[in-house]
């Protein structure tokens, strides 16, 4: 009997995230088209902080500079790159006009962390009306600013984020970067994002956030958020405090970008972000690995059991197989609003034990190590959100 009420609330349990997705998939609305052509649109910087981003950086800003918006600048800082990122934005200046400023940005003060200090530098230099802050690895549509702008003022938004196209190479690429979106969309009622004061209700993808400028000043800009690994979502969060509303788009059509190009790099990058974005809670970690693994692993387990003893009772062998069918059911759902490889969707459970061995070893580095390694820095502001917030 035990057993039986167990498997039926986690079946449970996976219905009501599936209950979410649905709500969250026609919530998620695609950019509005922008046929305006006047000229009297606010005038956007386009931020773009770069660091060892020779590989990307002349995709990036040639994409922000084929841009069909009349009204805009592009501003690329350099964070003391050590390789050729500064040579290569030193080029583009030179032959793009005055549309594109180059700036190099000044060395890391002591309780910052890399992104946050460039996107404050970059925040101060922007002169318009919105301030579009994007990743270095991102392309951009011709119509992406035209198509945002026009997404913030019709949802009276203060901020606005869009979920990017997550290209994908490698099979370890394939197999995780996709729960990025199963998170969100499983597990946060985007809705309330846009409707609730309630800080708790945040979602921000740092790879493309517009701000109204005047809220970005009001929350201090980037100073708000200078420990914060997971500055993109602290953002949102300090936003809705201010009283400003944030909304979520649908970008797949409009923005692309390839978070990682190596295992290594995917390790070492949701490691520094995991643990970081439940607040450094040990509790809320490994809540997180056992319900992990109750959702979406252990019913393979079950199931397993069920063939190998011949026993197809509800508790070993139908309950379990309905979870994995629920769960799977989720993923194909993402897969085809998101444009993923729909294979590794039914590789789930292999993903979800690499986001638990991901999400132990960044408890292990924060906590016994020397913090979160990212583009030869080190962080470890365990413990420091609640002391900067007062």
């Amino acid at each position: 009997m035990l057993l039986l009420s167990y498997q039926v609330i986690v079946l449970l349990s996976l219905l009501v995230f599936t209950g979410i997705l649905l709500f969250n998939l026609a919530e998620l609305h695609s950019l509005p088209d922008s046929s305006d052509d006047s000229g009297d649109r606010p005038y956007v910087s386009v931020l773009v902080p770069a660091r060892n981003e020779e590989h990307v950086i002349e995709a990036c800003v040639l994409s922000l500079l084929a841009q069909d918006y009349p009204r805009y600048e592009v501003v690329v800082l350099d964070d003391s790159s050590e390789d050729r990122t500064l040579e290569i934005l030193r080029r583009l200046e030179a032959s793009s006009g005055s549309r594109l400023r180059i700036v190099q940005g000044e060395p890391l003060p002591e309780g910052w962390h890399g992104k946050a200090w460039a996107c404050r530098q970059l925040g101060d230099l922007g002169s318009g009306e919105l301030l579009l802050f994007t990743d270095a690895d991102t392309l951009h549509k011709p119509a992406v600013i035209s198509r945002s702008v026009a997404a913030l003022y019709a949802s009276k938004a203060d901020m606005l984020t869009l979920t990017p196209y997550q290209e994908m190479g490698g099979f370890l690429e394939k197999l995780v970067i996709p729960l990025v979106y199963f998170i969100l969309m499983c597990y946060l009622p985007l809705r309330f994002v846009r409707t609730s004061p309630k800080s708790v209700f945040c979602s921000a993808i740092g790879q493309f956030m517009l701000f109204r400028r005047e809220i970005y000043r009001n929350i201090g800009g980037h100073h708000a958020v200078k420990t914060a690994i997971v500055e993109d979502v602290w953002l949102c969060r300090e936003v809705k405090k201010a009283g400003g509303r944030v909304a979520v788009y649908n970008g797949v059509d409009a923005l692309s970008c390839r978070m990682y190009r190596s295992p290594g790099e995917i390790i070492r990058g949701f490691s520094k972000n995991l643990f970081a974005g439940l607040g450094y809670r040990s509790f809320g970690l490994f809540a997180l690995v056992v319900l992990t693994l109750a959702f979406h692993v252990l019913p393979y387990g079950f199931l397993s059991a069920a063939l190998l003893l011949g026993d197809f009772s509800a508790s070993l062998f139908f309950l379990p197989l309905l979870q994995i069918a629920t769960a799977l059911l989720c993923r194909l759902l993402i897969a085809g609003r998101f444009h993923q490889p729909a294979g590794f969707a039914l590789l789930h459970a292999l993903s979800q034990l690499a986001l638990v061995a991901i999400a132990l070893n960044s408890f292990a580095i924060t906590r016994f190590g020397k913090g979160p390694q990212w583009k030869g820095r080190h962080y470890k502001f365990a413990g420091r959100r609640k002391e900067d917030n007062g």
